[in-house]
């Protein structure tokens, strides 16, 4: 597989937003200035973000989906310009597991990150959205608690994520982070489980990496020393 120099595009950093950094400067429309495609969140945890086709579309935890005005703030999302390298074409039905052992046999390397994006009818997936927060800000782990999570059947849609390695666990989230959207742009989130009827996806290797640090005093305050791996972990997949 030819491998050409592509660039990952991150604002701040996973710890931060795991110990309640939840504003940050960063508007959407300099964030799609780096990424037509990706994934995050907004200030205030106002919400699950995905980037599609270079439109960013806001699922909220009571069930609605818009597009916010740029001119709105995230504290912590990546993107990248969606070029895939590497297509297969599914026909299911697989579970979230059997469709992680097909990526991990498509990828040419774990040492590299990785966009991906799978498209297609799903038997069902389950998703969960975070609640709008209120100062004073509690740390991600006790935000999230008791989120519900919303189980979708039978539609076609698509899953955005990022399949990060090891090496970047504190800046990124390790491993897969996914979001899932459906076609009618009616209900999404943060992907938790699903089956995948068929359908296709798509990975874009990554080779740069670019962060973006904020520049606010919460950020600067923040002790990111602490190892977060566990609260990251809990956060992810409770």
């Amino acid at each position: 597989m030819q491998v050409t120099r592509h660039e990952i595009f991150q604002t701040s950093l996973i710890t931060a937003l795991a110990q309640g950094v939840y504003e940050d400067e960063m508007t959407l429309a300099e964030l799609l200035g780096h990424g037509s495609f990706g994934i995050g969140t907004f200030n205030e945890l106002d919400g699950e973000m995905v980037v599609l086709g270079g439109t960013c579309y806001r699922l909220r935890s009571d069930g609605s989906v818009s597009v916010p005005d740029l001119s709105e703030r995230t504290p912590y999302a990546v993107v990248t310009n969606f070029v895939p390298t590497i297509r297969r074409t599914i026909t299911g039905p697989l579970s979230r597991q059997e469709f992680s052992q097909v990526v991990d046999g498509l990828v040419p390397s774990s040492n590299y990150m990785y966009a991906l994006q799978a498209t297609g009818r799903f038997e069902w997936a389950s998703a969960r959205t975070v609640e709008r927060q209120e100062r004073p800000y509690r740390p991600m782990v006790e935000a999230t608690d008791g989120e519900e999570v919303v189980v979708r059947r039978d539609f076609a849609g698509t899953i955005a994520g990022f399949r990060t390695p090891l090496y970047e666990s504190g800046i990124s989230v390790a491993g897969c982070h996914a979001h899932v959207i459906n076609d009618e742009r009616s209900w999404g989130g943060h992907l938790v489980d699903f089956v995948l009827a068929e359908g296709r996806v798509e990975l874009c290797l990554g080779t740069d990496f670019r962060l973006r640090l904020p520049l606010t005093e919460e950020f600067g305050a923040a002790d990111l020393s602490e190892d977060m791996s566990e609260e990251i972990k809990q956060v992810e997949h409770h």
